[in-house]
């Protein structure tokens, strides 16, 4: 056996002996009063080698045994939920690193967009912009290794390293003759939680996109965020909590306490043992919340630490649920850090709204694929299917067992086979546009990106989206077949074109905090937050009332 595969195989046989202890420990006990305590041990440790040794001299393909090892974990972890997951020490580095809000990276955003990963923005100041990459940029190679097919995430693995060290990027960027190849030294970069948060143009009203997960910075944004917001006169807020994926228990805990009276709960955490594991968390005596109405968006990527908040703020009636159903994470994990660096992030309890809520979506007879992609297209709602039905301190009925079920429920815009090559299509033109490379559109060129954290109008308009821009976008998909529709299906689709190249535009010229500011007011479930705003006024009026009568 190869020595570097030594602390996985030790690795494999621990967790397994671990993991089996509650199912195995009261057996162990009666063997033991028997003389033969070291049984099951022995059969677990002995059965896997002998397996493993078997692979490795008959099997007719190649034994890669560090894969096989972690393969080996990953399908034990499945058999009990689908979260509980095994992290190699690269992997589990990473993620220690992000909770952090910081990593050692060059400072870009980037995305798989149909043929490459492309640069979408590098953060002012960072290696990467200081090196001069910029919108529309595709990577070709790192370190002179091709990576033209690979996944974003495979590419940012590979740019993230040790700090100092460097990194050589190699990319074709629109209008050039030839790839450009720069080395950059890596840095720390920011990973905030707070991925925007400006006035939304509404009187009064202010947006806060807490988009980029729960980590140790989390409150600290949100504190800095809300000051700046009601220096600018903010009366009414929108919290935007659509596609967080949760983080850090303590972080959202923080958050909840924002917005909560004193007392009051705001989540339970309840362990494998009952009363005795049982944590409850509440806002202290001496809170201090904000009072304004208040409106939180979640979509079917909402999960985890951002439902806690929600359901926390939505038993309490102090703030109005809208969007569609949230992802369904009740379950809490708890970190193990294993010999060689390696990690384990198993389920170790499970939370409750202050209702007594379970928002975790149920995930047997479910694939492990399906139940990530949050495939519900033959489930009832959480009510019907599972009959969990609870009331909120004003006696409105929510649900659980299923995600955090909206007040006002506006479902996402369908993407279809239409706007996904549209979506690309865009990508693609505007790439070629701001580089100057579309003919008779010269005046769109950008030569570099001017980042804004808040654009003004005459900014927006500054890149219309005119008849004869949508006509020559139109003419160029023609002339390529992965992105072609026909004209009916284009012109069914118009508004989404003129709304998708505004938005791109004006990331090119802004960078993304300004292209998502440009898209908000065509976005439908912000549309509707902002309609709903008086009505979030009187359910947190009602509630400060009726708190007040309890009082």
């Amino acid at each position: 056996m190869r020595p570097k595969t030594l602390p996985l195989i030790a690795i494999i046989v621990l967790t397994v002996a671990t993991l089996a202890g509650g199912y195995y420990g009261s057996r162990a006990q009666r063997l033991a009063a028997a003389g033969v305590a070291d049984e099951v041990p022995d059969v677990l440790t002995d059965g896997f080698k002998e397996a493993l040794a078997v692979v490795q001299e008959s099997y007719a393909g190649k034994v890669d045994l560090e894969s096989l090892g972690k393969d080996s974990i990953q399908g034990m972890l499945r058999r009990l939920d689908p979260h509980s997951t095994f992290f190699t020490k690269q992997e589990f580095d990473d993620i220690q690193t992000e909770q952090s809000s910081r990593t050692y990276g060059i400072g870009v955003t980037i995305a798989k967009r149909y043929d490459h990963v492309y640069i979408l923005s590098a953060t002012p100041g960072s290696p990467g912009h200081r090196a001069g990459l910029r919108y529309g940029d595709a990577i070709v190679a790192i370190d002179k290794e091709n990576v033209g097919d690979w996944t974003s995430d495979r590419v940012m693995h590979k740019v993230r390293g040790e700090k100092g060290e460097p990194v050589e990027i190699t990319v074709e960027r629109a209008g050039a003759p030839s790839p450009i190849t720069v080395r950059i030294r890596r840095d720390e970069v920011k990973l905030p939680s707070v991925r925007n948060a400006f006035m939304s143009g509404q009187a009064g009203t202010g947006y806060i996109a807490l988009t980029g997960g729960f980590s140790s910075k989390t409150d600290e944004e949100m504190t800095e965020a809300l000051a700046r917001l009601k220096q600018e006169g903010m009366r009414q807020l929108v919290l935007d909590l659509r596609g967080n994926p949760g983080g850090l228990l303590d972080e959202a805990i923080k958050v909840s306490k924002k917005f909560l009276a004193p007392g009051e709960k705001i989540v339970e955490v309840r362990g494998r043992d009952g009363e005795s594991s049982l944590h409850s968390y509440q806002a202290p005596d001496d809170n201090a919340p904000e009072t304004m109405p208040m409106v939180i968006l979640v979509n079917r990527q909402t999960a985890s630490a951002s439902e806690i908040v929600a359901g926390a703020l939505q038993d309490h009636d102090r703030a109005l649920i809208v969007g569609e159903n949230s992802f369904g994470k009740g379950l809490v994990q708890g970190v193990f850090h294993l010999w060689g660096g390696t990690g384990l992030v198993l389920t170790t309890a499970k939370y409750y709204t202050p209702k007594g809520r379970s928002v975790q979506r149920n995930y047997s007879n479910v694939s492990f694929y399906d139940y990530y992609l949050n495939r519900r297209e033959t489930e009832q709602t959480a009510a019907t299917a599972h009959g969990d039905v609870f009331m909120t301190d004003l006696g409105r009925t929510v649900y659980g067992g299923g995600g955090i079920t909206p007040d006002i429920e506006v479902k996402s815009p369908e993407t279809g086979q239409a706007r996904g090559r549209l979506f690309y299509g865009i990508f693609d033109f505007v790439r070629q546009l701001v580089a100057g490379q579309i003919q008779g559109h010269r005046e769109y060129r950008i030569a570099e990106t001017q980042y804004r954290a808040k654009i003004t109008p005459d900014e927006t308009n500054r890149y219309p989206v005119t008849d004869e821009l949508v006509a020559a976008f139109q003419q160029y998909i023609a002339d390529k077949p992965q992105f072609g529709l026909s004209e009916e299906r284009f012109n069914a689709n118009l508004a989404y074109v003129r709304t998708q190249m505004r938005r791109e535009l004006i990331t090119a010229a802004y960078g993304p905090d300004a292209g998502e500011q440009s898209y908000l007011p065509d976005d439908a479930q912000f549309r509707k937050a902002i309609e709903s705003l008086d009505q979030a006024r009187m359910l947190a009026d009602n509630a400060s009332r009726a708190r007040g009568d309890r009082q």
